[in-house]
């Protein structure tokens, strides 16, 4: 298996795990006023991005 040439440095190595660390998720408001996590169809109102992609009785 092939090695490395060199020793990768503490920086290099940190500076490419910085992605890595979530911290806390953005939370946005829906039209309803409900509190939503970004990207996620709300759970109350079955809307994304303003469209209705979730029916009533499923949600």
């Amino acid at each position: 298996m092939a090695q490395p040439k060199k020793k990768t440095s503490k920086s290099r190595r940190n500076m490419r795990r910085s992605h890595d660390h979530v911290e806390t998720p953005n939370i946005l408001f829906c039209d309803c006023g409900e509190p939503i996590i970004a990207h996620r169809a709300c759970s109350s109102c079955g809307t994304y991005k303003g469209r209705q992609v979730i029916t009533s009785e499923d949600a």
